[in-house]
């Protein structure tokens, strides 16, 4: 890094990429864009990089910009700390935790009543999305750990297993088949589906059904998980959801021959050192596992 570079020109930096533009960057800092402007550019200059593509429309990372990224989280985040611990002032923090959004609502709630009896001092910003746009915002240090799909093939990130589970159908309790543990995909027939527009295992399902010739009317695509429970539950249709969702409303039979399972877990930016989080680490892991053993 360059001896120079001072730390408000990389707080402008991070500011950019947050805000996703010149203008509410500069209105974050509590500075005039040209101010902003012009520290962007200081730093530009003691790098000899470029750090943002810009056009009308909106700004990206250049290849440079992309790199000085995670670093630049990583010092802030530590003058933060060194500030934290240097001052007779309590500092509240923020852990900024991305949701997948086919996870259960309840794993959340259950992790923010427990922060708050274990770490009151501490907030939490919670920030749903796909498996891609949360990996997308880890890489460019948006959000501090993300509770998601754990691949084999991902090495981005350092990783944290917590969960690993099967796939099955979601029905009505007053559904035909409601009583059974496992139904053949034979016996479906001539159902009315559902389609979960965020699963991640929807080709695979789609797949499953087709090469055994049963092609359903579909009554309702959503993105919503509580939405489509609650199609299943007034008995709309049925669908195949993670096994970790639940309701009272419905049950929860296996499908022959669907075998596809699905790691969750944690994957931690560049920026935040796993054990930095050790207690949030651990009380959501808690939470998950209590949920599975209820």
């Amino acid at each position: 890094m360059v001896p120079m570079m001072e730390r408000y020109v990389l707080r402008y930096f991070l500011a950019v990429i947050d805000a996703g533009n010149f203008s509410k960057a500069a209105e974050q800092c509590n500075v005039s864009q040209p101010t902003l402007s012009a520290g962007i550019a200081k730093l530009e200059k003691s790098l000899g990089q470029p750090l943002f593509l810009r056009s009308n429309r909106r700004v990206e990372l250049t290849q440079s910009g992309a790199r000085l990224a995670p670093l630049a989280r990583r010092i802030e985040a530590e003058f933060t700390q060194a500030e934290r611990e240097v001052s007779e002032t309590q500092t509240v923090t923020t852990l900024r935790l991305g949701i997948l959004a086919t996870t259960p609502p309840r794993w959340a709630e259950d992790f923010i009543r427990a922060m708050a009896v274990a770490a009151p001092d501490e907030r939490v910003e919670l920030i749903e999305g796909r498996e891609r746009d949360l990996l997308d915002r880890l890489a460019r240090g948006r959000i501090d750990v993300a509770l998601t799909m754990l691949r084999d093939n991902q090495t981005r990130f350092e990783a944290q297993p917590v969960l690993t589970e099967g796939y099955a159908l979601a029905l009505s309790r007053r559904h035909r088949l409601a009583d059974r543990a496992t139904v053949a995909p034979e016996e479906l027939i001539g159902e009315t589906m559902l389609v979960r527009r965020q699963c991640e295992a929807l080709p695979e399902t789609s797949r499953f059904f087709t090469a055994r010739g049963i092609r359903p009317f579909f009554a309702a695509r959503t993105a919503d998980e509580s939405r489509a429970i609650a199609y299943v539950r007034s008995g709309l249709g049925i669908t195949v959801m993670p096994e970790c969702f639940t309701d009272p409303g419905m049950t929860r039979p296996l499908l022959e021959g669907f075998t596809l399972t699905r790691r969750i877990g944690l994957l931690f930016a560049d920026h935040v050192p796993p054990r930095s989080l050790r207690e949030p680490v651990r009380l959501l892991s808690d939470a998950i596992a209590g949920d599975a053993r209820a």
